[in-house]
């Protein structure tokens, strides 16, 4: 089988196609899987780091962006629908998924039109703007919760979230009842919200803090003032701080 994936933007979008990639290859190692993302993004690094293809198309994102920015994306249009239908073209698969990501659009878009099969995978109740306007012309929807299946109109199935087969092979650990070791995390570009709760629940731990060992990925924007925090709090000593957590199975396996 012959499968290409378009994810890009995030960690939330790629880890799930990579999940899914794996997963067809474990079922069939003579199946290619080919990925689609877009030029300076996170897929450029995840993605061959997986071992697999990656090819590129430029796309700018249309939604909750400046009246320039949507000037630019508008502008790219064309030349995102024409590489997309290129590589389509030259890769011939026998199904096109989208895991997510403004790539999505116009890679799943032309599968439909070129009457390949399309499947689109969301992992919000809410789906995204890229997957609503997508509803109407794929085929089937992958969800995460039961609340998104109105939106695909009668094509979703309840799937859950696809999760790396690495996270079932860590082994079970005894539990050291003198440390606790707590990983913070809000995706790959972090969570402002989580960060901002950590920070603030500091002093509120300080009985805990000769027990309680953290390790917190804050993403790239809050990196600076998330440390700053740990550090005018006291608890520089007992914090890891890290932009973006690139093995997170080895990070959770070192966690207790």
């Amino acid at each position: 089988m012959r499968v290409l994936i378009a994810a890009g933007g995030t960690g939330g979008h790629i880890y799930p196609g990579i999940a899914v990639a794996k997963e067809v290859m474990r079922r069939d190692p003579q199946s290619e899987v080919r990925f689609v993302g877009t030029q300076g993004k996170l897929e450029t690094k995840l993605v061959p780091q997986a071992g697999f293809e990656l090819s590129l198309i430029e796309i700018s994102g249309l939604k909750n962006v400046g009246l320039a920015a949507r000037i630019k994306g508008l502008l790219l249009l064309p030349e995102s629908f024409f590489s997309a239908r290129r590589i389509i073209r030259e890769f011939r698969p026998d199904v096109v998924v989208g895991a997510g990501g403004y790539v999505s659009g116009p890679v799943l878009l032309t599968a439909a039109l070129q009457r390949v099969p399309t499947l689109v995978m969301e992992s919000n109740a809410l789906p995204g703007w890229t997957n609503r306007v997508l509803a109407r012309f794929v085929d089937k929807a992958a969800v995460n919760f039961a609340e998104a299946m109105p939106y695909f109109r009668g094509k979703a199935v309840v799937t859950g979230n696809p999760v790396r087969q690495e996270f079932f092979d860590i082994p079970a650990k005894m539990r050291d009842a003198a440390r606790f070791s707590l990983l913070l995390f809000g995706g790959s570009q972090g969570a402002r919200g989580i960060n901002r709760a950590m920070v603030e629940a500091l002093p509120h731990l300080e009985e805990q803090r000769s027990v309680l060992s953290i390790t917190h990925q804050t993403g790239e924007l809050d990196y600076d003032w998330v440390s700053e925090g740990y550090a005018k709090a006291g608890w520089a000593e007992n914090v890891v701080i890290l932009r973006y957590i690139d093995n997170m199975v080895a990070a959770f396996a070192e966690s207790d």
